[in-house]
């Protein structure tokens, strides 16, 4: 965000020698690691890879076990962190420090199973049920938390089982890395989905129907939005959010460029930004990842490569370093990583799920009944918290005469996603998000 400063490039190192040009050296590159292991993949069977899977990640989580100072595990009850914590359990004499924290929004709220899984390993836990004002009062710390806008709704929760787990040791595991190296996420299954569904139309027919949609959820808009003050839709016009996604399926033909363009959270940034002008795919080397013959393992290199390094690893580093907390993770060891990236995609996912090789080596210190459930994220309700408490906050920062004045955001477009966002329309929590840590991360510089 600050110009003419850059960051290091991923698996990169800098050298500097006086009167000479730095030089970046990659000394280690996920997308040719993912096109090794397809070149060389594992061909055993399911037993096999998880007595491989156990081995790695027990060398992995000894190694990072190693401190002077309290060491614990931030457990949220899903599979990865289940696998490492029970792992550690494996390697520890004592009962090993686990935290996890509980909201009082039960959709949201995972410690009951993280509860369950605790009373099985017989670990030193330490819980925390977050109440919605407690996870509103460290919305001020994030700019500064940060150092630029960052704008991923779970950095609050990640700040406060951080903090929580600083009150009793220096050192925690966790367990990131796992769900983008082995199928964790529906959206790869969704995105293959949607490739299929317009795939029998002619190309100039596809891209005809995609103007018509978006045509038509603009129209829909002028026509039935509320008149200003009113909040509320009827239900049906939730179909606004349908069209959007059918129409980027129609101008994008390959799977892992479809996963990219739906990952975005807005379709067009210059819509929102004066002078910007739009980029395919800003994040993440596509090229790389479309070039694997599985799709589903480019989208997972595309999220290895974009999300994880950009969002996942950033968020949990700011969070945990705010507290001083040091997290380490045994799934990102570079031979996980590598061996996860020789595993047949029929090892990851299938019928029964995803992340088969996973839950196949969990089942040995877990039953199966405390972990199979659906997948619930780490996530906080914004989308909610934005028509409610954070809506005076969220108001003051996108004043149309602010933005205006400003002249960084266009105030038109910004006001219309609020407007949108707050009868029903669509749910565009995410980009209003990112232009609200953007505002206050602004507001935060001005004032230093």
């Amino acid at each position: 965000i600050y110009r003419a400063i850059r960051k290091l490039p991923a698996g990169c190192s800098l050298a500097l020698r006086a009167g000479h040009e730095p030089v970046i050296h990659a000394y280690w590159d996920a997308a040719e690691v993912a096109r090794s292991g397809e070149r060389d993949p594992f061909r055993g069977s399911m037993t096999e890879a998880a007595d491989e899977l156990e081995r790695l990640l027990l060398d992995a989580t000894e190694r990072r076990m190693i401190s002077d100072v309290p060491l614990g595990a931030l457990l949220s009850g899903g599979f990865d962190s289940t696998t490492v914590v029970s792992l550690m359990q494996r390697l520890s004499e004592r009962p090993v420090k686990t935290f996890t924290i509980g909201f009082d929004e039960a959709d949201y709220d995972e410690s009951v199973h993280a509860r369950a899984i605790v009373d099985h390993l017989g670990t030193d836990h330490t819980e925390l049920t977050v109440t919605h004002k407690d996870a509103l009062d460290v919305i001020p710390q994030l700019p500064q938390m940060y150092d630029e806008p960052f704008a991923d709704a779970s950095q609050i929760p990640t700040y406060i089982v951080s903090r929580l787990a600083r009150s009793r040791v220096t050192v925690a595991l966790s367990g990131d890395g796992g769900d983008e190296l082995f199928a964790g996420y529906k959206r790869y299954q969704r995105a293959l989905r949607d490739a299929r569904r317009w795939s029998g139309m002619p190309g100039g027919l596809q891209r005809g129907v995609a103007r018509l949609l978006r045509g038509s959820e603009r129209l829909a808009w002028r026509t039935l939005q509320p008149r200003p003050g009113a909040d509320g839709m009827a239900a049906w016009r939730y179909f606004a959010a349908g069209l959007d996604r059918n129409a980027a399926t129609l101008t994008t033909s390959d799977p892992v460029r479809l996963f990219a363009r739906l990952r975005a959270r807005i379709a067009s940034g210059a819509a929102l930004v004066p002078g910007a002008r739009d980029m395919d795919y800003p994040l993440g080397d596509v090229a790389a990842a479309a070039s694997l013959a599985e799709p589903m393992q480019g989208m997972m290199l595309y999220d290895f490569t974009s999300y994880l390094v950009d969002d996942i690893l950033v968020k949990v580093d700011r969070a945990s370093m705010a507290v001083s907390l040091e997290v380490r993770s045994p799934f990102l060891d570079h031979r996980v990583v590598e061996f996860a990236w020789r595993l047949p995609l029929a090892l990851r996912w299938g019928e029964r799920g995803s992340k088969l090789v996973v839950r196949e080596l969990l089942k040995r210190y877990v039953p199966p009944a405390l972990t199979e459930r659906p997948k619930s994220g780490f996530g906080v309700p914004v989308g909610e918290w934005l028509r409610g408490p954070l809506r005076e906050w969220a108001e003051s920062l996108i004043d149309p005469g602010r933005l205006r004045s400003q002249g960084l955001l266009r105030a038109g477009a910004v006001t219309t996603l609020w407007r949108q966002h707050l009868c029903g329309w669509r749910d565009h929590s995410d980009v209003l998000w990112s232009v609200l840590m953007f505002q206050a991360w602004l507001d935060n510089e001005v004032a230093i």
